[in-house]
């Protein structure tokens, strides 16, 4: 799969100075982790789910979460399991799908699902690991190796980050800590830790309105900014740290947050609508003048280091400082592509999502 690859040659010619590159669920962990892009979730209920499956690949999809978790009612869980394990049990080798992930309740459902999945487990990339924390962590990392070892495949773990215990104060140090050497005891398994502001916000009896981000609540900013500070780090200790859903199906406000979500170093996003999908893989396409500071950045500390003067003359670019935020810039490049000069936003958005390009020209 690529990304925009649902395009066909002659629109991914003219968008894209670099087109995005292939990738698949064999990929190496550090190109899987920044090609997740917009993450959408599916409650593992739905009657259709396969052809759900297949339909949003073709849309441009490129990752999924089953639900079997917050998604659902408790009463509905044995069903689902079910529905899931029928459904993936009668898709085809061929079909096209996106990296497919199952969110647990439970760490006991991991090594089930596997077991009654028999070879169609080999669908999946992975799971995600609902309220994790260092007290309760470990046993869904173990249960992930067992499955791992029982279906011989690599599967990769996503924790959320959500309980209350990291909401307040004077106890999320202790346990980010905690987390973080939990992690690293299992860190070639870890694709991505995820932030589940929801449950964040719920510990405060909050919930951000259509035209407000998340980074508005400053209460739960707070906990993001302490997730990226323990776990986010450039030096070879973090991970990669994804973007919280985004609840509305508005775009404005999306828009908002996906730049917020960047600056504070987060890569991908959660989605709970496929409308969101293209909304996110179009802002993860590296701009033209991002590629070029990039590029400049990573030259001259092959040079030596120093600063220079940007390509696009707005800005000073400085070998050292930059160096990390160049890397990123260029992982992000290889599995989105960079954006040819001229082409804006609103531009690969309308291509990607089909719309037409004067409704979407306000959001450039």
């Amino acid at each position: 799969m690529r990304h925009f690859g649902h395009l066909g040659a002659d629109a991914r010619q003219r968008l894209f100075l670099s087109e995005p590159a292939p990738f698949d669920r064999h990929s190496a962990a550090g190109t899987l982790a920044t090609a997740l892009g917009a993450t959408l979730y599916c409650p593992a209920t739905r009657p259709a789910l396969a052809e759900d499956l297949r339909k949003q690949a073709a849309r441009g999809v490129t990752s999924m979460v089953l639900c079997l978790e917050d998604a659902i009612a408790e009463g509905e869980v044995a069903g689902a399991e079910r529905n899931l394990v029928e459904q993936l049990c009668g898709l085809r080798p061929v079909d096209r799908l996106p990296l497919l992930f199952v969110r647990v309740r439970t760490p006991g459902q991991i090594t089930g699902l596997v077991r009654r999945l028999g070879p169609a487990a080999g669908l999946l990339s992975g799971f995600v690991l609902p309220k994790f924390t260092d007290q309760d962590g470990a046993e869904y990392l173990e249960r992930l190796v067992a499955a791992e070892q029982a279906c011989g495949q690599r599967l990769f773990a996503m924790p959320v980050l959500e309980s209350p215990v990291l909401a307040h104060l004077e106890s999320r140090r202790a346990r980010l800590f905690g987390i973080a050497a939990l992690l690293d005891r299992y860190r070639e398994r870890v694709l991505a830790v995820r932030l589940g502001v929801t449950d964040l916000c719920s510990a405060y009896g909050l919930r951000r309105s259509a035209g407000v981000t998340v980074y508005d609540l400053a209460v739960v900013a707070g906990v993001i900014g302490d997730v990226v500070n323990v776990l986010g780090r450039s030096d070879g200790t973090g991970y990669t740290v994804t973007g919280p859903v985004w609840e509305y199906f508005g775009v404005e406000g999306l828009l908002r947050e996906l730049e917020l979500d960047r600056v504070n170093g987060l890569v991908g996003k959660t989605c709970i609508h496929p409308g969101q999908v293209p909304v996110v893989h179009a802002r993860s396409v590296v701009t033209h003048e991002e590629y070029c500071d990039a590029g400049d950045v990573l030259v001259q500390q092959r040079r030596g280091g120093g600063a220079r003067r940007s390509a696009y003359t707005n800005k000073m670019n400085e070998a050292g400082p930059h160096r990390a935020w160049a890397e990123r810039v260029m992982r992000r490049a290889e599995v989105f592509g960079v954006a040819r000069a001229g082409v804006g936003f609103a531009e690969l958005l309308a291509a990607a999502s089909g719309a037409e390009l004067g409704v979407l020209a306000g959001a450039r």
